[in-house]
Parts: structure tokens; sequence; C-alpha cells
């Protein structure tokens, strides 16, 4: 028996992706059976229904009653949206998205807009409102390319922000309505690679993963933050446990993170890069290890952003980016299983796209949130950029050989 699943946009029809993307290394093509179909959005009062659909030889059989495909959605008229799964719309380039726990039955998010430093509450069903206004400069790749919610968010209320200022990147804390603070200052800043990303390590501290701003070098250069990823505690000092004592650096080797995330049991955690010279790659972070073997590589750079990793003995992790969805098939000690096929491209049957994803959070086991940043050398719609739910649900077979 295999454990097999399925990411797709809630009221949405999804195949398998049918464009592989050249790796690091081979892998048997039989590990990679992965499934997508319909899905509605998970509440308390309708759980998703679980079902498998045969794709193929080797494929189990059905587990659930079929179901047919949604009726087509229309296009957007203005900033209206008929796609169940958008939850924010009219956004300027959604760089950064963070999910909101405990909201009631409506799924929740922060969104982030790279350019304008405005974070916006999005809530399925509801019209986004304002949460915060961060001071950030986009230059270049620049702007506010991260949130993450405290590691106690439900006492404190505080959320996390990677932003570009005039003098440097940084990291920098708020609440609802309030002004930022800064944590973490004097990450190196430069005409490229400022881009950054932030997430909870599970044990209080956070997770930081800094551009190289557009200097190669620094990401080998111990004495500097950029190219890095650092472990920190809520006030911006070294985190304790680091590889050093008294050094702020987990693990050096980056050159333009899109993002960074973790299983919700704590034993992956991942970082995608996306370098000026040479393919995008996602890297399994491991305290202390170097950045230098990647778990998988993108030839084609699809510009990797925001990554989702659902927990199970074999699972899969989600990775935003500017061609749809990557979804890289993982075992339980992280390592890559099969070649990762693409999702939300435009090119699954029912044809659903929403365009370049960057960000990605987990809301719940069983539910992701995505931003869109079309406004940012993409192809907008009427109701770009958006905010896109995506449900992750266990069909009951999976990676690997029956």
């Amino acid at each position: 028996m295999r454990t097999r699943y399925r990411w797709s946009a809630p009221l949405a029809l999804l195949a398998c992706g049918g464009l592989v993307l050249s790796g690091c290394a081979r892998f048997d093509d039989t590990a990679a059976g992965q499934t997508f179909t319909p899905a509605p959005v998970p509440s308390p009062e309708s759980p998703p229904q679980v079902q498998e659909h045969g794709d193929g030889p080797g494929s189990g059989p059905r587990t659930g009653p079929a179901q047919a495909p949604p009726s087509p959605v229309p296009p957007p008229q203005g900033c209206k949206d008929f796609d169940k799964a958008v939850i924010a719309t009219c956004l300027d380039t959604v760089a950064a998205v963070a999910g909101l726990p405990g909201e009631g039955s409506a799924p929740a998010a922060l969104a982030g807009e790279r350019k304008t430093g405005r974070v916006m509450l999005a809530s399925s069903g509801h019209d986004a409102t304002s949460f915060a206004q961060l001071d950030v400069q986009a230059d270049g790749d620049g702007g506010l390319t991260s949130l993450a919610l405290s590691p106690s968010y439900v006492e404190d209320q505080l959320v996390f922000a990677y932003v570009t200022t005039a003098s440097d990147n940084r990291v920098v804390r708020f609440a609802k309505g309030q002004a930022q603070k800064p944590v973490l200052t004097g990450i190196p800043k430069g005409p490229t690679g400022n881009r950054g990303a932030l997430a909870s390590d599970g044990s209080g501290a956070l997770l930081v993963a800094t551009g190289d701003a557009g200097n190669p070098a620094a990401a080998a250069d111990p004495n500097s933050l950029a190219g890095k990823v650092l472990r920190i505690d809520v006030s911006g000092k070294p985190a304790t446990g680091n590889p050093t004592s008294g050094s702020a650096v987990y693990a050096a080797g980056l050159h333009s993170p899109g993002g960074i995330c973790r299983s919700s049991d704590g034993k992956r955690a991942w970082v995608t890069d996306h370098p000026a010279n040479g393919p995008d790659a996602v890297y399994r972070l491991q305290s202390g290890q170097p950045l230098s073997t990647p778990a998988w590589t993108w030839q084609d750079k699809p510009s990797l952003g925001g990554c989702v990793d659902f927990v199970d003995a074999n699972g899969i992790l989600g990775i935003a980016s500017s061609t749809g969805l990557q979804n890289v098939p993982v075992n339980k000690d992280g390592a890559v299983t099969g070649k990762p096929t693409v999702t939300l491209d435009g090119k699954s049957k029912a044809a659903t796209t929403y365009g370049r994803l960057s960000a990605m959070s987990m809301i719940n086991p069983q539910l992701a949130v995505a931003g869109t940043v079309n406004k940012d050398g993409g192809k907008p719609v009427s109701s770009d950029d958006r905010v896109v739910l995506i449900v992750v649900s266990d069909t009951g077979g999976g990676p690997g050989k029956d």
C-alpha cells in the first residue's frame, strides 16, 4: 500500500504535472507517482473528502466515489474573482504570506506587498483589510520579501518581516496597526540579492535566510551576514544551540533565497535559492552543514519562492515558482524520491493557473496559502495580484512501489 498525496486549488481540477524538470541526480521514476485532484476548502463543518483516482499502471483502486470536474470558473471581472480559492484580489506583488491560526471557520492569512510594504489581512469570504504599513525600499529584488508569525503569536500577536531599507536588509517586528521595530539590522544590501525569508524553527527561535547582496563571495565569508541562514531569538541575538556559540550563522551558501520552511514535526527543514549564475535549487537545511549540495536543481530557473512541507512517512515538498507549483516528492529522511511535477501551471487538464507564484505558508496541516507576483514581470489579469488557498490531502497511496 502506498501513501499518495494531492495538492489542489479548492474547487479547481488539477492533473499530474506533465512538465519534468532537470534534477541533480537520477531517480527511479516510479517514485514520482503523485496525483492531483479536486478538493473543497476544508473547514470544521466540512472536512475534505478523501478519494483516489487511478492515474496509470500501478495506481491503486479508487477508495471513494468519483467526482465530476467542477464547472469552468468565469474570468475575473475587475477585482471580483469567481475562483473560490482566491481570498484576496487587486493587491500588488504579494511576495510574503503568513497563515493565521484560530480565525474561526474562514481560512485567513497575512499578505505582504513587496514594493509598497503594505500588509493586508486576507480571509475567505471577506474583503482584504489593512493590517500594517511597513517602511521599505524596493530596490532591485528587495522590499518586503517575507513574513513569519512570532513563535508565541497566540500570546504576543507579533509578526516578523524581512525588509529592505535605504541602508540595509533587516528583520523587523510589528503588531497590527503598529510601527515596525528593528530586530536584526546590518544585513548587507546590494543591487541584487536582497531577498530574504523567515520561518520559526519550532523551538522558539527564528530562521532567517539572507541574500548575498550581489556578492557571491559573501555567502562563504563567515564574518558576513549575507548569503546565510541565521538562527536568532526573538530579540535578534544568536539563538542558543547554534553551531558556533555567539554566532547567528546556522548554515552558509545562499545567493537569493525565495523561501524557508520546515515540516510540522520539525524533522525536515528546507531553503530555496535563485542564484544569478547557476540553476535554481532547494537545499535540505541542517545545522552547521554548508549549502553546497542541493536536494534538487532546476536548470530552467523558474524563480523558486516559498515552500511548504507536508509531513508524513512519504510526502510532498511544495515550492512556489514563476511557472506554477513545483511538487517535490520526499521521504521521512528528507531525501528526494523522484522527479518533481508541476501543477497550477495552466498545462493541466483544467488549465488552472494563477501565474507567477511567490510566497507560500501553511495555515493548518491540510491547507496552504500562496501569493502571486504577476505585476512584477508576469501577465496580470484584472484581479491580480492575488492570495490563493491550496488544499493538501492524503489520498491513501504514495511515492514508492506497491
